[in-house]
């Protein structure tokens, strides 16, 4: 049966605007995102200031120094850029929370109530452990990292490390820390979509003992102290993980998978 230009017409009638409806929505959201990270920007701005973030960020390195050793700038711009992606960086860390939230309002009205109940709970989680890595790695490894590091320097040495090349192993630590705490994460997802069952995931937990190491050893500096660190949150995250993908699948199961269930004998 053969279709007039006039029936087409009406077949592609109003699909026009709800498409320039959703770039205006997400263009609003992306706005509002926007403004979040540069209002958290403008208070960081003014108090503590640039300067003082990086301070605080250096925190546990200057405490391990030698008495009087500080850190260095070896570029002549570098006292003013390595503060700025400071705050740059602290600033997005702080409104994520907003971020995130105009993310979900972007998508939840396009989900079904199960989706919303699988999807909402991930990107929570996930933020969370993303935070918990980063505060563990600040508060934890990297004191014990620097203690490590100083005792094997000679004392003919004096430290002085540069704040560029100190921003730079920052920030990869903080990458490598919070991206490992999302382990619980990729194992929930993973069963949940039925890629790997739960019990091949429990059958490999000994192969990603030994993965967990390799991935610290090429990720963290050569010490022990860092790779243990890294190695080992990995390992219980991972059982975790485990534990958490039952009960994960049994309430974001779709209402027709939970009937096909209930009919079978």
């Amino acid at each position: 049966m053969s279709t007039s230009p006039h029936d087409q017409e009406d077949e592609l009638a109003g699909t026009e605007q709800p498409f320039v409806a959703h770039l205006v929505e997400l263009r609003d959201r992306l706005i509002k995102a926007i403004i979040a990270v540069a209002v958290v920007a403008a208070v960081l701005a003014v108090y503590p200031g640039p300067a003082a973030l990086y301070d605080i960020m250096a925190a546990p390195l200057v405490a391990t120094l030698p008495k009087g050793a500080t850190l260095i700038a070896t570029s002549v711009i570098s006292p003013f850029i390595v503060p700025l992606k400071i705050l740059l960086m602290a600033s997005f860390l702080i409104a994520l929370p907003v971020v995130l939230w105009q993310v979900w309002s972007f998508v939840a009205p396009g989900l079904y109530s199960h989706e919303k109940k699988l999807v909402l709970p991930l990107v929570v989680s996930s933020t969370l452990l993303f935070f918990v890595g980063v505060a563990f790695c600040y508060f934890f490894v990297f004191g014990q990292v620097f203690r490590f590091i100083q005792g094997f320097a000679p004392k003919s040495i004096t430290a002085a490390p540069d704040i560029e090349a100190y921003l730079s192993f920052v920030l990869t630590m903080f990458l490598a820390f919070g991206c490992a705490f999302e382990v619980p994460i990729v194992v929930v997802v993973l069963a949940r979509m039925g890629i790997v069952p739960i019990e091949k995931l429990k059958e490999f937990r000994g192969y990603f003992i030994v993965l967990a190491f390799i991935i610290a050893a090429i990720i963290t500096p050569p010490d022990v102290v860092s790779q243990l660190a890294l190695a080992v949150p990995m390992v219980i995250l991972y059982e975790v993980g485990i534990l958490s993908a039952g009960f994960f699948i049994k309430h974001t199961k779709a209402p027709e998978d939970s009937a096909e269930e209930a009919a079978k004998p």
